[in-house]
């Protein structure tokens, strides 16, 4: 789904991805784990086509994103880091403006706006006005716009960053709902390392640069660490600053 060759990125002195490669399988959720400033919202900028690479070259969804920028855009959507969400609209007014901006059938638009609200449980606020929605649903209806034109791949750039516990761990059922009800591909920056436990292969990044590749568990065993965090700090040398009050994203990660 996603393939990635020597990708790099320089802002004048500044390396902000470094000479990167690596390939996301269909249907993986795949997870860029690295402290704020690693290059993690840079890669999928670039992955998105928002930056134009320094050097290297990545294909998305078999689309080259230098010489194949549309395609790109019609085949994946994306929940950014920060609020792009007109609180001055309703609900559905958002997703209704989104699905015109992809050229959706008006008919499917209506259709297609009931199907993703109701995935993120907001079928009954769609006539509200965002401005009154809390942080968790607004990050549930980026979620559905972002579902709206069908994408094969969702970017999730920091998709829980300055949400409390309890609300990380509910956005996270939807997206795993939606994750095992379409056989989405998945690829999500954090530097939460609860979250990177959710994904079947994490990359750690630092400084622009991969350390190394593999599943959580196969890290866990490789680097002989309990947790994620020990793996970090052994390959890194530094530890990522983690939000206080976990307790509930602890508990929802030991659901059976």
């Amino acid at each position: 789904m996603i393939k990635v060759n020597n990708l790099t990125k320089k802002f004048n002195h500044l390396v902000a991805v470094d000479d990167i490669s690596f390939e996301v399988k269909p249907g993986e959720v795949f997870g860029f784990l690295g402290p704020n400033g690693a290059g993690k919202s840079t890669t999928i900028n670039m992955l998105c086509t928002i930056l134009k690479p320094t050097s290297g070259s990545a294909t998305v969804s078999c689309c080259d994103i230098l010489k194949e920028p549309d395609r790109v855009r019609r085949e994946i959507g994306i929940i950014f880091q920060d609020p792009s969400l007109d609180d001055r609209l309703t609900a559905e007014e958002n997703l209704l403006f989104h699905g015109y901006i992809y050229n959706m059938d008006n008919k499917k638009i209506r259709e297609r706006i009931d199907e993703v609200l109701d995935l993120v449980e907001l079928k009954d606020r769609k006539k509200e006005f965002v401005k009154k929605f809390s942080g968790g649903m607004k990050r549930r209806l980026e979620i559905a716009r972002g579902l709206m034109h069908f994408p094969k791949l969702l970017f999730l750039d920091e998709p829980t960053l300055g949400l409390d516990p309890q609300t990380r761990a509910h956005i996270w059922d939807y997206v795993l709902k939606m994750r095992k009800e379409t056989g989405l591909t998945i690829f999500m920056t954090t530097h939460y390392m609860q979250e990177a436990e959710v994904c079947d292969r994490v990359a750690i990044i630092d400084h622009g640069k991969i350390v190394d590749i593999d599943s959580p568990e196969n890290m866990k065993q490789k680097y002989s660490e309990s947790t994620l965090e020990g793996v970090f700090i052994k390959l890194t040398g530094r530890e990522i600053r983690e939000q206080a009050g976990e307790s509930a994203w602890v508990q929802w990660m030991r659901r059976p």
